[in-house]
């Protein structure tokens, strides 16, 4: 595999913004301050990116693949834990495209609604993401349609590139950046937009550790695929082309989380900023809610909280 991290570059994020750009929002990076959530007085922004059209950046990638690749008529095919497949499918039924997408049974029921309102083709089966990932690779051999993978493409880092490019634009003068990761397209894409000029940190579930494991090895390796974000942070390893790019230009030290820190992290949310975040949504800013991640004093720090396709919400009447 060559080395993405020449193929994925700022001028290439920049040129795929314009492309997408009529089709995705620019979302909000809002000011707070981390007394808010109970630490230290420091402030920090959030980058509101689970308010993106289909709840969560994977839109930008979709978009960029049905945009910039030739679409034959047999449509595209996704495999994904659920937010890849919602993204694709909302993006092919706004360019009237077919979309066949493949999720695990571990998919989330708000997640999976979502695929069939937007008209895809849905099929659900086996335990895992690797699961759904040979099914579909199955479709493709039969059928001739374009597949998009969830994170290892050259398309979709570039799609979700456009996330830093924002973040740069409105908050200029950050010194880090904290970045939920499963199969790393999204942190890929962030950090080659960066270019180490920002201190990208990643963020794991302790149940999932694919970069962890990886950079352990010095190279992708299979890892766990569990925890309480499993259907959105639990791919069999980090992504071939994803991972040149992370060594390159993401912090060496990889944060963990556990499943009761997610959980502190979205009721924390909620209760200060009325934010309704899925797991993997929160999972960056447990690391920092945690205390698994510790800023140094002046560290100007941003989260990206990603995704928001969950129907665990108990609204008072």
């Amino acid at each position: 595999m060559r080395d993405e991290s020449t193929a994925v570059t700022r001028e290439q994020i920049a040129r795929t913004y314009e492309i997408i750009r009529p089709y995705v929002r620019h979302t909000p990076l809002i000011a707070t301050d981390g007394a808010d959530f109970g630490l230290p007085r420091s402030p920090l922004r959030l980058k509101l990116e689970f308010m993106q059209h289909a709840g969560s950046f994977k839109v930008r990638g979709a978009f960029a693949n049905l945009l910039t690749r030739e679409v034959p008529a047999a449509g595209v095919v996704a495999a994904s834990g659920g937010n890849h497949g919602v993204a694709v499918a909302f993006a092919a039924n706004r360019l009237k495209r077919k979309a066949a997408i493949f999720v695990p049974t571990i998919a989330s029921p708000s997640k999976i609604e979502l695929i069939r309102r937007h008209g895809a083709e849905l099929h659900v089966g086996g335990e895992r993401y690797a699961d759904a990932l040979v099914a579909s690779e199955r479709h493709v051999a039969d059928s001739g349609a374009m597949p998009i993978h969830a994170f290892d493409q050259v398309e979709t880092m570039l799609g979700q590139g456009t996330v830093g490019l924002e973040t740069e634009r409105d908050a200029p003068d950050l010194d880090t950046l904290l970045v939920a990761v499963g199969g790393g397209g999204l942190i890929g894409g962030i950090a080659a937009w960066y270019e180490g000029r920002v201190k990208v940190v990643a963020v794991e579930s302790d149940g999932a550790p694919t970069l962890r494991d990886a950079f352990a090895a010095g190279r992708p390796v299979d890892a766990p695929a569990g925890g309480i974000a499993a259907d959105s942070l639990a791919p069999k390893r980090i992504g071939e082309r994803v991972f040149p790019i992370l060594r390159r230009y993401a912090a060496p030290d990889v944060v963990l989380v556990t499943d009761d820190d997610i959980r502190a992290a979205q009721q924390a949310l909620w209760s200060s900023l009325r934010i309704v975040t899925e797991p993997g949504g929160a999972a960056a800013f447990a690391a920092l809610l945690s205390g698994a991640y510790c800023p140094r004093p002046g560290e100007r720090v941003a989260v990206l909280v990603c995704g928001a396709n969950t129907t665990a919400v108990n609204f008072a009447v």
